[in-house]
């Protein structure tokens, strides 16, 4: 049967969270059967009026799966870990542990279990401080961060796994932006947007020089299904960048283009706003020469004003998405003084699982 036709038992880690949420539904549209499993650090923090598509989830931190969980699975998409920079910063070893480790052994259970593919999200975020040149698949990693080198660290292991029965993908999504139930804040042109709605200004907190490519969150998750049905051959072992190579752009352009969506703002700059070390544009072609069903249509013009919509609907204030409501670092560091969850992100009571 074909590769592209044929339905699978799909395991999706992070299932709860931003792209999860997203790519579960996505997935199950498609026909797929899917089983979740997420510690669902941010069951408060969802967004808007949301009922979620049901799917058995686990309510398991990654790193405590058991391979009771590989049973009947014919798939994986490994979504799960500390998602942004500034959670992996909060401790740079857990974020190893987390990340790196605790991955690199469920892949090695999946293998074990008979798992034919293995799909993970990796993040253009390996190449860290760019260079001038456009950035492909083949091009040098630099990463700045502990989630970085969490990537680069579990890209590597993964292809040592590598062989004829257990075929890895990695997809180094660009900078995503866009609506999800469990929205994240902390990324460019949905911080960007929420600013100017709030507050009319446009706050940038670097210099605005930096490059980025951004994806719009079904765009993203449009490319794990992709993966998914793709002929085994095109996509084994394989890396990709997520998105389309029109959408770099120096933070300072996002910036204007949310200026430019949302009525009465302007651009203004955070005191002692400097540059960003992370400087990087990618070309996207190799992905669409691959799966050519993949047709990614997002732009971040279109997706600043589905934003500014939300956030206008929704009523979000200032406090909401810069204090521990949404943010995601303030979100755990509430959780953690409320005795909620221990310092190494695990929850105190059963009833947190």
């Amino acid at each position: 049967m074909d590769r592209r036709i044929r339905l699978m038992r799909i395991l999706v880690t992070g299932d709860r969270g931003y792209v999860g949420a997203i790519l579960v539904p996505l997935l199950k549209s498609a026909g797929h059967d899917i089983v979740g499993l997420d510690t669902d650090l941010y069951r408060a923090s969802t967004f808007g009026h949301h009922t979620w598509v049901e799917v058995p989830s686990a309510r398991t931190d990654i790193r405590d799966v058991g391979p009771e969980a590989m049973e009947g699975v014919d798939a994986v998409v490994h979504l799960a870990g500390l998602s942004n920079d500034p959670l992996g910063d909060l401790n740079a070893d857990l974020t190893a542990d987390i990340n790196f480790r605790a991955s690199v052994r469920l892949a090695e259970m999946a293998k074990a279990a008979g798992v034919e593919r293995f799909v993970f999200s990796s993040s253009c975020s390996n190449y860290g401080a760019g260079v001038d040149d456009w950035l492909t698949e083949d091009s040098s990693f630099n990463p700045v961060t502990p989630y970085g080198r969490s990537k680069v660290d579990v890209e590597r292991a993964l292809s040592g796994l590598a062989d004829d029965d257990f075929s890895p993908i990695y997809l180094r999504s660009g900078t995503a932006y866009g609506l999800s139930p469990r929205i994240r804040f902390d990324l460019v042109i949905n911080n960007l947007t929420a600013w100017a709605v709030c507050t009319g200004e446009v706050m940038l907190k670097s210099d605005g020089s930096p490059w980025r490519p951004v994806v719009h969150v079904r765009d993203m998750a449009g490319a794990f299904l992709a993966a998914l049905d793709a002929p085994r051959e095109r996509v084994h072992n394989e890396a990709f960048n997520v998105g389309r190579t029109a959408e770099n752009y120096q933070i300072r352009d996002l910036a204007e283009i949310v200026a430019n969506v949302v009525p009465d703002s302007k651009v203004g700059y955070a005191k002692g706003a400097s540059a960003d070390v992370r400087d990087y544009r990618v070309n996207c072609d190799k992905i669409l020469d691959a799966m050519p069903h993949y047709q990614p249509v997002w732009t971040a013009e279109k997706g600043a004003a589905e934003l500014r919509d939300a956030y206008v609907d929704v009523g979000v204030a200032l406090d909401d998405f810069e204090g521990p409501r949404y943010r995601r670092i303030d979100h755990v560091r509430a959780l953690i003084a409320a005795g909620e969850l221990g310092t190494d992100l695990r929850w105190c009571s059963e009833d947190g699982q």
